[in-house]
């Protein structure tokens, strides 16, 4: 695995981790016992849903940008690659 690909993997795993941080600890905290009425709890499932799509929105459009940026740097490196280079002079 090469360096951009590297970066976007670990940018991806960081991501994920930080979107399903909130459903954890919520799957965590009712796992614990501690019980809300319904309507409240509705209310913040609700809440925790409206700011998961969100998140989930963020973060797909900060891969979309990670992902121009690695085809920019590919164009980049392949226009690189296709320049002719004078040849070296032979002391």
């Amino acid at each position: 695995m090469e360096g951009p690909e590297f970066f976007l993997l670990l940018a991806m795993f960081a991501a994920g981790t930080w979107l399903l941080r909130p459903v954890v600890l919520a799957i965590a905290e009712r796992l614990r016992g501690s019980r809300l009425p319904d309507g409240e709890a509705q209310r913040q499932i609700e809440a925790l849903r409206e700011d998961l799509l969100a998140e989930l929105q963020q973060t797909r459009r900060d891969v979309a940008e990670l992902g121009e940026r690695v085809d920019f740097a590919e164009r980049l490196l392949a226009r690189e690659r296709e320049t002719p280079r004078l040849p070296r002079e032979s002391a």
